[in-house]
């Protein structure tokens, strides 16, 4: 299995692809260019950065990695130490955060989870997962945080609010989730309403969405032989969407709708929709 990556840098995806002859990431130089500089044009940028400095061409290589419009392109990559390089030599004013941005990936809690979501995939463990049940949530829920929060996989017991925003009742939240369990899903607008519902009662002190939106795509894979594409939902308008859904659900269906794909089997698909799963939890 090819293991691609995109994390996010000031909003901007930065592709990486973990290469096994060398056991080590490689980023893509384009991307890094653009979240330095801001360019509409990073590639030109990176070509002109190249050409004037030599060296930058015997610090990189050429990995496949999958660019905006689906297809796999060999991409200009360097590793760590080249990436070091190409921050020293562009007079960005945020390229010390881009560094410390850098060097913190994989150490915080989220990157902990977002790794063990990718084992969840790699391992085949996803196939175990119970689909559509609050059991089912839960061992996803737990599988991606285990370890990292003591209430991993544990239905919460005190209320919980967001944005001013009150989520199910801990009294009434058992009740609820036997409700939503039961709820129908053979169409893909049963489908939606179901997650919105499961959304409203929050059953976890956190880590809810990154857990419901896995939870969601194995309900559509089971139902309908589809997937949500995740990187074709922009994430203002899927945070928009989502606060609007208690009242009226129609922007998240549309949203959801409009970036279904039958590639259930495509092995790096889901690795990119956990990339920007976490990503929509950012701040």
């Amino acid at each position: 299995m090819i293991k691609t990556s995109i994390r996010f840098f000031e909003d901007i995806p930065v592709r990486a692809v973990w290469n096994d002859e060398d056991s080590k990431w490689w980023f893509c130089t384009v991307d890094i260019s653009e979240a330095l500089t801001k360019s509409k044009n990073p590639r030109s940028y990176w070509n002109a950065l190249k050409r004037r400095h030599n060296e930058l061409s015997t610090n990189c290589r050429q990995l496949k990695l999958t660019a905006r419009d689906g297809k796999s392109y060999l991409t200009d990559v360097v590793d760590a130490g080249g990436v070091n390089m190409i921050v020293s030599l562009i007079p960005a004013k945020n390229r010390e955060s881009f560094v410390r941005w850098l060097s913190g990936l994989g150490n915080t809690v989220d990157e902990k989870s977002k790794q063990k979501a990718y084992e969840l995939f790699e391992s085949g463990m996803i196939g175990e997962i119970e689909v559509g049940t609050v059991k089912g949530l839960q061992q996803i829920h737990g599988y991606l945080f285990g370890g990292l929060f003591d209430f991993a996989g544990k239905i919460r017991t005190c209320n919980l609010y967001k944005g001013g925003f009150a989520f199910a009742p801990a009294m009434y939240l058992e009740e609820n989730l036997f409700l939503i369990e039961r709820m129908p899903e053979s169409t893909l607008e049963e489908i939606v309403k179901k997650y919105v519902e499961m959304n409203i009662a929050h059953p976890f002190m956190e880590g809810n969405g990154r857990s419901t939106r896995i939870w969601l795509d194995l309900i559509l894979k089971k139902n309908l032989h589809k997937c949500v594409d995740w990187s074709k939902i922009d994430k203002r308008a899927y945070l928009d969407a989502m606060k609007r859904s208690p009242v009226d659900a129609s922007d998240i269906y549309n949203l959801i709708k409009g970036a279904l794909t039958d590639r259930i089997d495509d092995r790096e698909l889901f690795p990119k929709g956990i990339d920007y799963s976490y990503y929509y939890e950012e701040e």
